[in-house]
């Protein structure tokens, strides 16, 4: 059945093509031949010739020097070509087999009958027509793929440049002129196919390369879009990816089949400074993996540049790149997301897409094409969704170098902790006695204000005030919550344990706990640990100042001790807002 619908789909092929323009009955000059293999002895040569043409209707053979060559043909050089990519693509062909113009070719021996010299088998005994054993079957010359590419037309040779240059061969001019260049980037392909690198391809290496290209064009459907709404041009993999919504600045193209990439271009108005502001927006979306969480051995590649940005993130589970340039007004670029098992394909459509990528006219995505809420018209970031922090809570600077005291509790649980929006930090010590915990800046910073530590224990019933991120990253800076110290100790009169009442959040906690002169008597640890209790509504505790201090010195850190009369409102809220940052844990 196999050997039936072979033979059909090469009949049709080779024998029942149109007889049109493009493939009208080749005139005698400009007459090829598939040349698929070459004997040694006439016998040998007729039996393959013989099994050839119990599958193909157009087989010859001719006698080449001391070798007997069977081809397939007459036909154009074009039809030629195709034959040899179909052919060889389908294993009918060896992948050896090459276009020969005939010159070399002399008498027929094939078919049996046919009206040419009739060719005698030579006996062993004439050894001046007997081929030598140990001579290798006729291989296209240097000087014969020269004669072949001259040969060649100007769009044939634009043909070979584009297919180097979709494999990143080659970045000249797409002209079918062979300079330098070309040739040198022949010579790289020909080098990372294991062949002679001559910066010159021999007819069956076109026609490989040719084969590569079109083979990855259909497995990636890549396909030039012009998106007219959004000014965008580019090649895409369409045989992935599908138009979805446009959802300003983007234009969605959502994955054809589960586990597959999603592609969004972007389109929006603006200059360095938009580009600046969708670069740090892009980070806290849940798109873009955190640096912290990056698959082993990976790094970042975030670049901010005078007129685009690129970021290039991996993670376990997700792999997003990101481009964009701002150029007369225009921010645009395009977002590629993916699962990191497909990195090698996916590097393919990063590079094709970048590569072709270009604005048209002077068109960007308009805001109002779809119905948006003023949030995400404000924001021109719907369709993302922003990475939330597992948990966020309050700290405050102990140091003028930047040093963090926070609470402790589940830190340990954090793959990454940020501090004052998006600069990372590091767990470095934690304190089992008062639940605080130390952490250090990526870099050293300027605090706007530091801790001083009371240095004498603050009387039962004083006023007291809580600075903390009570709603978390709702609001962008910390709230002050007044409140009263009830006592020195814990409920069981345990040291180093403040008693307060006052109406504070989750989100508190952490942040310090200062009185009217400005001292931090303690930091905010929250209820009580222990679960088997519910006390009244407002009693929260606190880790007092000379336990926070003592942990700081056992840091070989210099906490700052406090010294002055009480400070005005103004003052005391500037030094309590001033010294208190948020702590997001990210999982």
């Amino acid at each position: 059945m196999r050997f039936w619908a072979i033979f059909a789909s090469v009949f049709a092929c080779l024998l029942l093509q149109p007889l049109s323009p493009m493939a009208r009955p080749a005139l005698a000059q400009d007459q090829s031949w598939l040349q698929v293999e070459a004997q040694p002895d006439l016998a040998t040569a007729q039996d393959r010739a013989r099994a050839y043409a119990a599958v193909f209707p157009n087989v010859e053979g001719y006698r080449t020097g001391a070798w007997y060559s069977v081809v397939l043909g007459p036909m154009t050089r074009e039809e030629a070509g195709q034959q040899l990519l179909s052919l060889r693509a389908e294993n009918l062909i060896p992948r050896d087999s090459y276009i020969a113009d005939g010159s070399s070719f002399g008498p027929r021996f094939w078919p049996v009958g046919a009206n040419d010299t009739v060719i005698v088998p030579q006996t062993p005994e004439d050894p001046a027509l007997a081929a030598p054993a140990d001579i290798a079957p006729p291989q296209e010359t240097l000087a014969d793929a020269r004669d072949a590419e001259n040969a060649l037309s100007p769009e044939d040779k634009q043909a070979l440049q584009t297919a180097l240059a979709w494999f990143g061969y080659y970045d000249g001019a797409i002209d079918g002129a062979y300079g330098k260049g070309t040739r040198s980037s022949f010579a790289a392909w020909q080098s990372a196919k294991g062949y002679e690198p001559t910066g010159v391809l021999r007819t069956a290496e076109r026609a490989q390369l040719l084969a590569e290209e079109a083979e990855e064009t259909a497995l990636y459907g890549f396909d030039l879009v012009s998106e007219t709404e959004s000014g965008i041009e580019a090649v895409l993999p369409m045989s992935l990816i599908a138009f979805q919504s446009y959802e300003p600045p983007f234009v969605q193209f959502a994955p054809r089949k589960n586990g597959g990439p999603r592609l969004m271009l972007i389109s929006e108005p603006g200059d360095r400074a938009s580009l600046a502001g969708l670069y740090d927006l892009l980070q806290s979306m849940e798109i873009v993996p955190p640096a912290a969480v990056l698959a082993e051995g990976q790094a970042p590649d975030r670049t901010l540049g005078e007129d685009s940005f690129t970021i290039n993130a991996t993670s376990d589970t997700l792999a997003t790149y990101a481009w964009a340039r701002a150029s007369k007004g225009q921010v645009k670029g395009f977002i590629l997301t993916w699962t990191p098992d497909n990195a090698a394909e996916m590097a393919r459509i990063v590079q094709v897409t970048q590569a072709s990528f270009r604005a048209i006219g002077d068109k960007v995505l308009d805001p109002g094409l779809v119905p948006l809420d003023e949030a995400a018209r404000q924001g021109l970031l719907t369709g993302l969704t922003p990475r939330k922090p597992s948990f966020t809570r309050s700290g405050f600077y102990v140091t003028p170098q930047g040093a963090i005291l926070t609470l402790a509790q589940d830190l340990d649980t954090c793959s990454r902790i940020t501090v004052d929006g998006d600069l990372t930090a590091s767990l470095t010590a934690t304190d089992p006695a008062t639940g605080a915990a130390l952490l250090t800046p990526a870099k050293p910073l300027s605090p706007p204000a530091i801790a001083a530590f009371a240095t004498a224990a603050a009387p039962r019933g004083a006023d007291i005030l809580v600075a903390g991120y009570a709603y978390g990253d709702k609001l962008p800076a910390p709230v002050l919550t007044y409140g009263r110290l009830d006592e020195a100790n814990g409920l069981a009169g345990e040291p180093g344990i403040a008693r307060l009442s006052a109406p504070v959040l989750d989100g508190d906690q952490g942040g310090p706990v200062l009185t009217n002169s400005g001292a931090v008597i303690g930091l905010l640890t929250g209820p009580s640990r222990d679960t088997s209790k519910t006390l009244p509504p407002g009693v929260v505790f606190a880790a007092d100042a000379a336990a926070l201090t003592a942990f700081l010195t056992r840091q070989a850190l210099t906490p700052t001790p406090f010294s002055g009369a009480d400070l005005p409102p103004d003052a005391l809220s500037a030094a309590a807002l001033g010294m208190t940052l948020r702590v997001d844990c990210w999982k």
